[in-house]
């Protein structure tokens, strides 16, 4: 019988993805102990930004400083690895994905199913972003303050 190769071309996770779920487990444990509060969260989400390219950075910035100022009731922390921000109930309402993240050519930002975004039988819940300007930014605090809502 033929040795199977280590690399599949089928279903298999990408070695980004393996990260993101490490990340992931790493995140759970440490919402686990005792004693974490907001303040890990948000510095786990600044170093997770202090670690992007620059360009992903500089979007990351921009959001992080929309979200907490637009919706202060939602609380920083990584997510997957991802700069996210959570609600009371602890659900993950908005978080940003960085092009560098899984090799994609836009940042993302996103929104779960926690935010309040429902609008009929279809609406978006990810958005590609690429540059940050005035527009951006005014559409950017109109989401997030109807995700909160």
């Amino acid at each position: 019988m033929p040795a199977k190769s280590a690399k599949s071309e089928s279903d298999g996770f990408t070695a980004e993805e393996r990260a993101a779920m490490k990340e992931r487990a790493a995140e759970l444990r440490a919402e686990g102990k005792k004693g974490a509060k907001k303040a890990d969260g948000l510095q786990a989400v600044l170093d997770r930004i202090a670690q992007m390219a620059p360009e992903d950075r500089a979007l990351a910035e921009r959001v992080h400083v929309v979200v907490t100022a637009t919706a202060p009731e939602l609380t920083p922390k990584t997510w997957y690895g991802m700069p996210a921000y959570a609600n009371a109930d602890g659900q993950i309402v908005v978080f940003f994905q960085d092009a560098g993240k899984f090799s994609y050519r836009y940042s993302t930002l996103g929104f779960q199913d926690s935010a309040n975004l429902d609008d009929g039988d279809l609406w978006p819940v990810s958005y590609a972003l690429r540059q940050w300007s005035p527009a951006v930014e005014k559409k950017v605090v109109a989401l997030v303050k109807a995700a909160v809502s």
